[in-house]
């Protein structure tokens, strides 16, 4: 079988994509006058939304006699396990790299796991075409990169190309011609090797993703490790142990065919194929004829850094918005996405009311929490921690620590070195990017970068760039600072009147405007100084015979400071939680009583 399969890998905003749309449209696998959306691979509601790639996806495209299995990886470091598992699918991965931006850290995330399983990368240098371009030294900066990450003499030999996917041209220099996507196709051809497969032996093959279908059940997808399997095969799953999980009959075999998977009869050692029929099996198993009593051994991963609390929304307004408001509801959900998300661990304590969740990063369980309110679950969130752990030999707190790289303008370097070093963050390297702006590179703790992000943004007027990546665990840093401000707190149930939160301005900025909806113990403002204040929002004014209401001024309300849902889980303290809901999204006290609170917090002062 003349076939190639090949992973795309990048920073997030490089290109990823829009390359694979050239190579559909250029391949003729889509006709040049087809109407499509743009990252036509990014057909999620928040992929689009937000303009970045969550969930790997598969594509293939024909070449004159070739035919290429393509997948397209998240780029973004809180859905880096989405990229480790596909690379055990594919025989080769294209690098692509920003020609003003270079490697970001990323790019070393995933060409480091690429290296690490002896795949020979094909760079290209994509946006060649920008105003602030610099290629050579992009390409040096590549260089550099795989050689810092032991890459042997045969992966620092690779093959670099130049170009720019939204224009759908590739070429051998910057300043070569600027036709179509031809070098790309005849790299892959000459670089990138056929599959390595066993085409005699027993049909097996290793899950890598799973996805649920209203019509056809559970999509299992691999690549094919040997042997062939036709629909209406009678295969077993197996564990990662060997033990046999069920056997059934393959009711559909489909192939990636364009933006389409596509029905198939039968599929050969190599290709990348989805299996539906199985009830149990999931992520890492083994689909295999029932003569193999032997599991394909799956890729690890690397573990999850960060857990929230999901619980049941038990505010006043609990069920106005949602239709899935139970417990039992959230735990299904929760476990269904922790099966096929191999990065997310669900735990539960006996006898708790919440669920902890473990995830990468802020925007991963972020996107998870948007998924489910879209749902129309009704949840409390509670604050991010860090997973820490003890030292086996040491016995010494390890906490995690990432790799934070900032690109800022230089007058507000200052500010940003002495932001991270309060959250115990250390300065590694500092240099020049270009046009007036500096990058700078960090060793920080997690839990001191949680919610750091708007707090960067405001002290360098908007102007720097963050991004983060796990780098490993390290002897705990000690206390970092928490929020210094309170919260104005709600005393009462109804609608928020103007009058009240006009007067409560001069208190702090508000969360909420008039007529709205609050409760007791809702969060509606934030307090200037660093104790929370129990206040009244639905005090009207008081009319009297003197003078009617409507002959003084009109009040005029400050725009209240509307949080998305990642900003309020960052912005929370240890005893508030989010309120959200398929509409809304509330900060609230976790107890709601403030009879609750005080005996609580005379409880805690006495534990200390």
């Amino acid at each position: 079988m003349n076939l190639r399969n090949i992973a795309i890998i990048a920073h997030v905003d490089h290109g990823k994509t829009t390359l694979v749309d050239s190579l559909l449209f250029q391949s003729g696998t889509l006709r040049a006058n087809q109407r499509v959306a743009e990252r036509a691979l990014d057909s999620g509601d928040l992929e689009r939304e937000r303009g970045i790639t969550i969930m790997s996806k598969c594509t293939s495209v024909a070449w004159q006699d070739l035919r290429i299995n393509i997948v397209d990886t998240p780029g973004h470091a809180d859905f880096g396990a989405e990229v480790e598992r596909i690379l055990s699918m594919v025989d080769g991965v294209l690098v692509l790299v920003d020609a003003a931006e270079g490697p970001m850290p990323q790019t070393k995330f995933v060409v480091a796991k690429a290296l690490g399983l002896g795949l020979r990368p094909i760079v290209v240098i994509n946006k060649v075409d920008r105003a602030d371009a610099r290629p050579w030294e992009a390409h040096e900066e590549v260089f550099d990169l795989f050689s810092a990450l032991d890459a042997d003499e045969e992966q620092l030999d690779f093959p670099v190309l130049f170009g720019s996917a939204r224009d759908g041209w590739i070429a051998l220099d910057p300043d070569g011609p600027q036709e179509d996507l031809t070098p790309l196709f005849e790299v892959i051809a000459k670089h990138v090797p056929p599959p390595v497969a066993e085409p005699d032996a027993p049909f097996s093959m290793l899950v890598t993703t799973l996805e649920a279908d209203p019509f056809l059940g559970r999509v299992l997808t691999g690549r094919i490790h040997s042997g062939s399997i036709r629909a209406n095969a009678k295969i077993r799953a197996l564990n990662s142990a060997g033990e046999v999980i069920e056997e059934t009959r393959v009711t559909k075999l489909l192939a990636f065919r364009g933006l389409k998977r596509t029905a198939i009869e039968e599929a050969e050692a190599g290709d990348i194929v989805a299996v539906a029929g199985f009830a149990e099996a999931s992520v890492a198993d083994t689909l295999a004829d029932p003569s193999v009593t032997q599991a394909m051994e799956a890729q690890a991963v690397d573990p999850p850094t960060l857990a929230v609390s999901f619980s049941a929304n038990d505010s006043p307004l609990a069920g106005q918005e949602g239709n899935r408001l139970t417990s039992r509801e959230i735990r299904t959900r929760l476990l269904r996405e922790a099966e096929s998300n191999i990065s997310i661990r669900v735990s539960e304590e006996p006898g708790a009311d919440y669920f902890d969740v473990a995830g990468r990063g802020e925007l991963q369980l972020g996107v998870l929490i948007e998924t489910m309110r879209r749902e129309g679950f009704e949840l409390c969130i509670g604050r991010p921690r860090v997973l820490q752990r003890t030292d086996p030999d040491s016995g010494q707190l390890m906490e995690p620590i990432e790799e934070v790289q900032i690109d800022v303008d230089e007058e507000h370097v200052g500010a940003v070195v002495e932001g991270i070093s309060e959250r115990r963050g250390e300065l590694m390297d500092m240099r020049p990017s270009g046009g007036g702006r500096t990058r700078l590179m960090f060793h920080a703790p997690s839990r001191g970068l949680i919610g750091y992000n708007g707090e960067l943004l405001t002290a360098t007027r908007g102007s720097a760039v963050m991004n983060r990546i796990y780098h490993s665990y390290a002897p705990h840093k000690g206390d970092i600072a928490g929020r210094r401000t309170g919260v104005l707190v709600s005393n009462g149930q109804g609608k928020s009147v103007a009058f009240a939160l006009w007067n409560l301005e001069d208190r702090g900025p508000m969360f909420i405007g008039a007529g709205e909806p609050v409760y007791e113990g809702m969060a509606i403002g934030q307090h200037t100084r660093g104790n929370d204040l129990i206040v009244n929002p639905l005090k009207a004014k008081q009319l009297t015979n003197v003078r009617a209401s409507g002959t003084d001024e009109a009040v005029r309300l400050t725009t209240p400071r509307r949080m998305s849902l990642e900003e309020a889980i960052a912005y929370i303290d240890i005893d508030e939680l989010v309120e959200v809901t398929p509409k809304s999204i509330r900060i609230r006290k976790r107890l709601l009583d403030p009879h609750a609170r005080k005996k609580a917090a005379r409880s805690d002062a006495a534990a200390d």
